[in-house]
């Protein structure tokens, strides 16, 4: 596992982090890793619902654009254009 260092970091984000760790039950680095893992995973659930969302975008104006010729049919056609039939 990595280790970090922070350095001149306020003391009263310290006194705070220690607060919020006994209240938790928690150690102060065990805190940390708490609060450090939650922004991360909150950040990457919110790229993923920005993603989604560009995805059902994308999806939506492709669907409207009309009926698509499925590719079997695109192939064929190309097949038999190459062959001269």
């Amino acid at each position: 596992m990595a280790t970090i260092t922070v350095r001149r970091l306020d003391d009263s984000v310290m006194k705070l982090l220690k607060a919020r760790a006994e209240i938790n039950e928690r150690s102060l680095e065990g805190e940390v890793r708490q609060i450090l893992r939650a922004a991360v995973e909150n950040d990457m659930d919110a790229k993923r619902r920005v993603f989604i969302a560009r995805i059902k975008h994308l999806h939506k104006d492709i669907t409207l654009k009309g009926p698509s010729t499925p590719s079997e049919v695109l192939i064929r056609k190309d097949r038999d254009r190459d062959h001269g039939r």
